[in-house]
C-alpha cells in the first residue's frame, strides 16, 4: 500500500510516474477496489430492477464513447458482444436517436447516461426529446444514473492512467 509524502503525493507512484504514466490504480489500489466494488453493486442493482445486461453494456459504451476513453470502449463493447449484442447496434449506438434499433427502455437508458456523463452541458435545465420518466422506473433511473457515474470514473481512471489499446497480434510484436 502506498504513502503519502510530505507533498502529498503517494509513495511510489512518484516513482513510477517519473518512468511513464501514473497508473492510478497501482498508486493508490484502496481506492481503486472501492470503484471496483462500486461498479459490481451498480450493475447488480440494475439487474435488480428488470435492465437486461446488454442495455447496461450500452450504457457503458455510450458513456465511453462520449468520453473518448478507448479502453473501455474495447472492452464493453467485447462485454456486449459476448452478451448478444449486434454489430449493426453498436455501428450506430453513437447515433442512437436517429434510428430505430432501441427500445423505449435503451433509449431512457441512454439519454440519462448523455445527462450524467455531459451534466455541464445539461445544468441549462434542457429538456430531452427521450424523457427517462416516460420508460424507466424510479428504480431503473437511479440505476442508470449509478451506472453512468461509476463508467465516468473508470473512463477517467483509463484515460489519465494512458491506458494502452493495442490490436491483440501488436502486443505480441
Amino acid at each position: 500500500m502506498s504513502t503519502i509524502s510530505e507533498q502529498g503525493a503517494p509513495v511510489g507512484a512518484a516513482d513510477e510516474h517519473q518512468h511513464g504514466p501514473l497508473r492510478l490504480e497501482r498508486a493508490v489500489p484502496a481506492a481503486y477496489q472501492a470503484l471496483l466494488l462500486a461498479g459490481k453493486e451498480a450493475n447488480t442493482a440494475a439487474l435488480k430492477t428488470g435492465l437486461e445486461q446488454k442495455t447496461i453494456e450500452l450504457i457503458r459504451i455510450r458513456a465511453s464513447q462520449l468520453n473518448g476513453c478507448a479502453f473501455c470502449l474495447r472492452m464493453h463493447s467485447r462485454d456486449a458482444v459476448s452478451v448478444g449484442e449486434t454489430a449493426d447496434r453498436l455501428a450506430v449506438l453513437g447515433a442512437w436517436r436517429d434510428t430505430d434499433y432501441f427500445t423505449p427502455i435503451e433509449m431512457a437508458a441512454l439519454a440519462v447516461t448523455e445527462m450524467v456523463t455531459l451534466v455541464a452541458d445539461h445544468q441549462s435545465g434542457r429538456s430531452s426529446r427521450h424523457d427517462p420518466a416516460d420508460a424507466l422506473s424510479a428504480e431503473q433511473h437511479a440505476a442508470v444514473r449509478w451506472l453512468a457515474i461509476v463508467i465516468n470514473a473508470f473512463n477517467r481512471v483509463a484515460i489519465t492512467s494512458h491506458y494502452e489499446v493495442a490490436p491483440e497480434h501488436a502486443a505480441a510484436s
